[in-house]
């Protein structure tokens, strides 16, 4: 099932945000001082092109330097990748079958606003006890 929603989420949803990510991940990049947001645009434009089956964990050692990354990350792209996400939610639930898509794009929210500090594992990967919790 998860194969059939992540094709379906390539073509309607998931290209087009990957790009986004990737134009600011390169934009990012231009600068030397914002390699590492750079960096988290291009895992994210991974994420986007492939959510189900992943979840979004936090790094259980992240301190106060990821929590400064997070506010230049959402005060330089994240607000704007956040609405791209709240758009395409919305226009994926307007079909009961993108509603499914729509959930997808709010899960993303939260890497989208604060990247740093979080990691984006495969649900297999997980301990038996968290797949309970995180059911892709």
């Amino acid at each position: 099932m998860k194969t059939l929603l992540n094709l379906i989420w390539l073509v309607f949803a998931g290209f087009w945000l990957a790009l986004g990510y990737l134009a600011a991940g390169v934009i990012m990049c231009l600068l030397v001082v914002t390699i590492p947001f750079g960096i988290a645009a291009f895992r994210m434009a991974i994420f986007a092109l492939w959510p189900f089956g992943n979840v979004i964990v936090a790094k259980p050692h992240a301190g106060a330097g990821s929590a400064l990354m997070n506010v230049l990350w959402f005060v330089l792209a994240g607000w704007w990748l956040a609405l791209g996400h709240i758009a395409t939610a919305i226009a994926c639930a307007l079909t009961i079958v993108g509603i499914p898509l729509a959930l997808g794009n709010l899960k993303m929210l939260p890497v989208t606003c604060v990247p740093f500090g979080k990691d984006i594992v495969p649900v297999a990967a997980l301990r038996p006890e968290m797949r309970v919790l995180y059911r892709a």
